[in-house]
This record gives structure tokens, sequence and C-alpha cells, in this order.
């Protein structure tokens, strides 16, 4: 065998910015902008023309390079340039075994399982893949799908399931991606292209809202839920006053509660925007949960097993059980809201800030120091007020789960 040698270094194909950099005899080291290297190799196939007539000059990859050595991709690119000169496609005839999307699509589950919040949510994005691309192009070679083979997949499910199929051509992307980025693929993800060309059928979908109570028939409404004695019916209340969401609150736990300066701390990992949310106790709040301590549980509202939150269905439940069927727990959020943009005084960033969204741009959070906790708490008293007076009553203090 020849002896191998080149541009390149060890020390430069570690250290090397983004771009295309060549060794020489057509390989190449390519830096992607987000630092993940790959090797390719340029040949030309001796007798092949391209669809212009001219002589085939390809790119093939060679694999990442943090898999394939400097020396690995010159025997690579060595082998490919005398397939080439013999009139045989290294496409079809290199020995570098390429792996199938299915393959990569569950190393790139395993790589991401520490990033999402939720690990159900890891189990949906494999879940996603496996029930509606593995069966048509799970067992293909990463390197050999196009624009078709992802067509195969999403046409049937794109009208129908049109928020499934969505999410479905995301992940095939990012798997298409991370293909790319190993070096088993080569040109632009073929995702990219069908969406930019807008080959899929346009779906138009009604925005579905939270069905909410209106902010006028709540104080009623809330009038009647005291009088119920179920641990349900004082997570509701509690819900309602302080227009948080139902997760939120019913794994709240007493150690985020500072009853001294009257704030409850939800830890970021609760939260939908992964932000720590600080929200200001009111009379009406303590008055539900301080009766609750003497049940010493770890969590404020306790169901059936000790210790243990009750069902994320419990106050829904207890909403039918009231024959309120066209209302949702989250739509006391929006009664919140709409109450809110009718107060004087109190502006659309205080409410905002009171249910724990983002507001302004991403460089305006970025200077913003304060989370307005004393003028939220003027404003969340207000709203307790509204609902709820202090003294009545909120039922027993041994309240029990249903």
């Amino acid at each position: 065998m020849a002896a191998l040698s080149g541009k390149l270094t060890k020390n430069l194909v570690r250290t090397l910015g983004p771009g295309r950099h060549g060794d020489g005899s057509g390989l190449y080291l390519v830096v992607d902008p987000s630092g993940a290297r790959r090797w390719i190799v340029r040949v030309t196939v001796k007798g092949q023309r391209n669809r212009e007539g001219k002589p085939l000059r390809t790119d093939f990859g060679l694999g990442g390079a943090d898999v394939v050595t400097l020396n690995e991709a010159r025997d690579r690119a060595l082998e490919y340039r005398r397939l080439a000169k013999q009139g045989i496609n290294p496409r079809y005839n290199g020995r570098q075994e390429i792996p199938c999307f299915e393959e990569i699509a569950r190393q790139v589950h395993i790589e991401r399982l520490p990033t999402w919040k939720n690990p159900k949510h890891g189990q949906q994005w494999i879940n996603t893949l496996a029930d509606y691309a593995f069966p048509k192009i799970g067992r293909l070679p990463v390197s050999e799908i196009g624009q078709p083979e992802v067509l195969q997949v999403l046409l049937p499910v794109w009208t129908e399931k049109h928020e499934t199929a969505k999410r479905l051509a995301q992940r095939i992307k990012a798997v298409l991606d991370v293909a790319k980025s190993k070096g088993f693929r080569d040109g632009e993800n073929p995702v990219t292209t069908i969406r930019d060309a807008r080959v899929l059928p346009q779906v138009k979908q009604k925005v579905q809202h939270h069905k909410a109570m209106h902010w006028k028939d709540v104080p009623a409404f809330y009038a009647e839920l005291a009088t119920k004695d179920a641990m349900a019916a004082k997570a509701l209340m509690f819900t309602c006053l302080t227009a948080s969401r139902t997760s939120e609150v019913l794994h709240a736990r007493w150690e985020e509660f500072d009853f001294e300066n009257l704030i409850w701390t939800i830890p970021a990992e609760r939260m939908k925007a992964d932000k720590e949310h600080r929200v200001p106790l009111t009379d009406q709040m303590l008055a539900i949960i301080e009766p609750l301590k003497s049940l010493k549980s770890e969590v404020v509202f306790e169901g059936q097993k000790r210790h243990k939150s009750m069902s994320n269905m419990a106050m829904l439940m207890l909403l039918r059980r009231m024959n309120v069927s066209d209302i949702t727990v989250h739509g006391f959020r929006s009664a919140f809201r709409d109450w809110a943009a009718e107060q004087p005084g109190y502006s659309r960033e205080l409410a905002e800030m009171s249910l724990a969204h983002q507001v302004g741009s991403e460089v305006e959070r970025a200077y913003a120091r304060t989370d307005l906790v004393d003028k939220r708490r003027a404003l969340m008293s207000e709203w307790s007020n509204y609902v709820g007076f202090v003294g009545k009553s909120s039922g027993s203090h041994s309240a029990t789960a249903e």
C-alpha cells in the first residue's frame, strides 16, 4: 500500500474552524458551524458521465472525525479513488457500513434522554418514529433516504393527524441531521427541502383554547366550591386563586412555602418554561392551606396514598361531579387573565408574569432583573378579594381526597 500522507495533522483535525479543509488527493475534512467534523472524498468515476455529459465527479462521506481517524480516512479515500479509477461507483462498492435509519434514531434517542424534562416526552419521541417511520424506512441506510422516502412516511398522516405528522417530520429531520454530522449523509436534509418547497398540502387548523368560566361567574362557583370538604375542592380553590397550572398545585410541597414572607416558590423543574416562579400568598390562599399542615404530609394536597399527590384528573372529575361540564381546570387561568384585563392600573406585563408567561423579547428578558412580586401581590390580593372573602368557609380541616 502506498504511503499515507497529506496536508492535515491530528492536531489540525481537532482544531480547524468551520469550512472544508483539504488533505490532498480529494480528501477533505468538513467542519460544520456547529463544530461537527466529518470526512468526505471527491472522486471522478472513470467512464461515467453525469446528466450534462461531463465526467461523474461525486463527494462521498467517509464518517465522522470523532469516529474515523485521519489515517483511516486516508485509507478509505485511497480505496474510493482506486474504485473510481476502475470505473466502479464507490457508492455501491465502498466498504463503509452505513447504519440504517432506525439504528441512528435509537442512538439519538439515547443521547437526548438526559435533556428531556419529563421521561414521558422522551418515550413519546421514539414511539412516534417507531409507529410511523420505522415500518417504512427503518431498515433503509440513512444515506439513501431522500424526499420520496420521507413523503412515504408523512403523507398518510399529514391531514388526518396533522400535529402528529408535524412532530414526526421534526424527529425525522433531527435523525438525518445527526446522520450527516457523523458523515453518513451528504446534501440538504430532505425534510427541509419538502418544507421549503411546500410539497405537502396546507392544513388549516382551528386553535383550540381551554374552555373557561366567565370571570363574572367565578365568585358564585367559588362559593359553592368552598362548601365541599374534599381535598380536590381545596386544591381547585387554591388553583383558582393562584391562577396556577394543575401540576404546579397538585405537586406542591411544604418546603416550597415561605410563610414569613408569604411566598410560594415553584421550582424550575415543575414549570413549563423551566424557570422558577414565585407566587405571592394572599389571606384567602392561606385560609385554604394552613389547616392542611395538621395532616403532616410531605405534599400540600395529599391524595389517597400517604405523602402522594392526587391524580392529575382529580380536580377535573370534581368539576364533572358538580355538573360543570363545559370548562376545564386550566380555564381558570383564562378567567383570571380576562378579569385582570378589565382592572385599571394593572399592566399587561403584570398579568402575564402572574401566569408565569414569558414577557418581551429574549433580549428584554435577559435584562429583566425582577419578577415584580410586590406589584403582583397587589394584583393577586385584589383577585382573591373578588373571588372569595377572608373568613369564608373553606371546609373542614380534615379534608379527604376526592
